[in-house]
């Protein structure tokens, strides 16, 4: 164990206080100090740190000012201040020629009686100030990290004890930093990782809902497909007989579909079928259910209908002649349509409803002449 002549002055055990007044003084500021420690420990910002340490320094020296230093680079940063008058708070200043630099530097304490007779002082920035007597400790004395500074307005030589509390203030700092900076990263990680599992969650919705939606849509024409007509006319009949509004149910095929395949090829096939349903598209509504059941084959459920459905299919064919005149094409559409309107009786399901509609487009079918290709 090193003997007390070869440690430094600042780490040599206090001698007995020489009266019971400074031992009790000694006393207090070391609970003051657990106190401020305490505070420390649960200190989450720096913020809150140089809050807590301005105030503890000046409290526990009794000094007429305190200043929080931090180290950035090759300069300090004078962070924060509590004094009688401003000191060097939002400045910066080189390492070399500032007492905070020393101490970092130097990795201990500097105590100094007389600002005007110490070399190291840069007279020009003290000039404005107050300041005639002064101690610095460094934040950490292992790689500071910054320094915390105390100053007097009458030259004042400060103790071996309050240097010793100023420095266990400046140790317990380093540690409040040190938690901080873990405590933003961990922040920071919990940060990141809740927006990438908020993203992960954004992309696996978007995916779910386009499956969805291509399960329930046909991929040529973009209606329904027969899933999805049967999932949505279904809930609609629901509701139409749960309120008893009236519906109407058609079933479209097309005419010459398949010659056209035969004779054209399946492509042109497939444009009349698109054609077929953008005619649809123009005939019914948005909240009409549109459903390509499969092949030539559509479907149409029409909530909230007339018991006259004589117009519904003037309307379509109308949009059928229409747009035969208007095309110069190779081909024309043709559709034979059933259409009735759905009796509210509830123990008639939709897939017999559909096969009653899709009986009567067959009845039209077989009455009218083929037209020609």
């Amino acid at each position: 164990m090193k003997s007390p002549d070869s440690l430094p002055p600042y780490l040599i055990p206090c001698s007995q206080p020489a009266s019971t007044e400074k031992a009790s003084s000694y006393i207090q500021a070391m609970e003051q100090l657990i106190e401020v420690i305490q505070a420390l420990s649960l200190a989450r910002t720096l913020e809150e740190i140089t809050t807590i340490v301005r105030r503890a320094a000046r409290e526990l020296s009794g000094a007429d000012g305190a200043s929080f230093v931090l180290r950035e680079g090759d300069q300090c940063f004078y962070v924060d201040e509590d004094a009688i008058a401003p000191l060097w708070k939002g400045q910066r200043f080189p390492l070399s020629i500032c007492i905070g630099g020393h101490t970092m530097r130097d990795r201990k304490p500097i105590v100094i009686r007389d600002i005007y007779g110490d070399e190291r002082i840069p007279f020009s920035a003290y000039q404005l100030t107050f300041i005639r007597s002064l101690a610095m400790v460094p934040i950490r004395t292992s790689n500071p990290m910054g320094a915390i500074g105390i100053y007097w307005a009458t030259p004042y030589q400060a103790t071996l004890e309050q240097v010793k509390l100023l420095q266990a203030l400046a140790d317990t700092t380093a540690v409040a930093l040190e938690n901080v900076q873990i405590y933003s990263e961990l922040e920071r990680r919990v940060r990141d990782r809740t927006a990438a599992l908020e993203q992960e969650i954004q992309e696996r919705q978007k995916i779910e809902a386009e499956v969805r939606q291509l399960s329930l849509t046909d991929e040529l024409t973009g209606l329904h497909n027969r899933r999805g007509f049967f999932l949505l006319a279904n809930q609609q009949l629901k509701l139409a007989h749960r309120l008893q509004t009236p519906c109407c149910l058609l079933f479209v095929d097309l005419d010459g579909l398949k010659q056209i395949n035969d004779t054209q090829g399946h492509e042109m096939g497939d444009r009349v079928i698109t054609d077929a349903a953008t005619l649809l598209r123009q005939t019914f509504r948005d909240s009409d259910i549109l459903a390509r059941l499969g092949g030539d084959e559509f479907v149409v459920f029409v909530p909230g209908c007339s018991e006259d459905t004589l117009g519904i299919t003037r309307r379509l064919e109308a949009h059928i002649d229409d747009f035969n005149r208007s095309q110069n094409r190779c081909y024309s559409v043709a559709m034979s349509i059933g259409i009735q309107h759905c009796v509210l009786d509830e123990t008639i399901s939709l897939e017999q409803l559909v096969a009653q509609t899709d009986a009567l487009m067959y009845q039209q079918k077989r009455s009218k002449r083929q037209p020609s290709i």
